[in-house]
């Protein structure tokens, strides 16, 4: 009898939706004050899981939702990066 594996599941900030964590980005503020994309899930600091879609990230610029949850302001060339960051994975 052979154990199914555990997905670890996560949250989007922008649109509620649970997904596995392999199919989010995860948007990380270090302790003093950085905000930046971590890819592989690893750096420490306080974080935000977005889904890798373009509406969800508008969505999160639009109604400022990453400021919100990360408790600092969020610079528009975040934005742009993780726009470009999901182009890029899905060619």
């Amino acid at each position: 009898m052979a154990t199914q594996k555990k997905i670890p599941l996560r949250k989007c900030v922008a649109t509620g939706e649970m997904k596995p964590k392999k199919e989010m980005i995860r948007i990380v503020r270090s302790k003093d004050g950085e905000v930046s994309i971590d890819p592989k899930g690893k750096k420490s600091g306080r974080g935000a899981y977005l889904s890798k879609d373009k509406d969800a990230i508008l969505q999160a610029k639009k109604k400022n939702i990453l400021a919100n949850h990360l408790e600092t302001s969020i610079d528009e060339s975040i934005y742009d990066e993780l726009l470009r960051f999901i182009e890029r994975e899905n060619l």
